[in-house]
């Protein structure tokens, strides 16, 4: 009995100074992103639920069914946002909600091309549209961004930046024409 709580002290005191390493604040810290990022997917594919979650420059708000709020931090060098383009109807939109907003162009593939104003390529790839029409994107703060939205020879191009304050919803970028991709 001696030798099994002399065991558990050994791992408790372990355990417990794995947390005080130098250096693990910085796993921890990821853990944490990486698990805001994941619950921002799975309220914007359905796989979590709640009467409300939306989000906003710096936070994610969820409202369950009683009405209580809690809101999450983001991460402080990414900017959540969500894009829905489209060719006749759309909805105006700042704080992307993630359990109500609906875009037109549903399960969808485009090819999306991202370059900042330096002109550094961001993003160059097919992309495709979840059930609710948008596309979900984490892209670096405080930076303006160059869009271009092709499908089926239309086309769309756009401007947007992820400074404090700015839109997580982008509902705007309006597919056209029979533009070369």
């Amino acid at each position: 009995m001696k030798n099994i709580i002399i065991v558990v002290l050994a791992v408790l005191v372990v355990g417990v100074g794995v947390y005080l390493l130098p250096g693990n604040e910085n796993e921890q810290a990821d853990d944490v992103v990486q698990d805001i990022k994941q619950l921002v997917n799975d309220y914007s594919i359905g796989n979590v639920t709640a009467e409300a979650a939306s989000i906003t420059s710096d936070e994610l708000i969820v409202t369950d069914s009683d009405e209580n709020q809690t809101t999450y931090d983001l991460p402080e060098d990414e900017f959540f946002v969500s894009i829905a383009s489209f060719i006749e109807t759309t909805h105006p939109c700042a704080n992307h909600s993630l359990t109500g907003c609906q875009g037109e162009l549903v399960e969808q593939e485009f090819h999306v091309y991202i370059e900042d104003t330096e002109g550094n390529v961001i993003l160059d790839q097919p992309m495709e549209t979840q059930a609710n029409g948008f596309f979900d994107l984490w892209l670096e703060r405080d930076k303006t961004y160059n869009i271009a939205i092709t499908q089926d020879g239309k086309k769309a191009e756009s401007q947007f930046s992820t400074f404090e304050g700015d839109n997580t919803c982008i509902t705007t970028i309006q597919l056209e024409g029979n533009k070369s991709a």
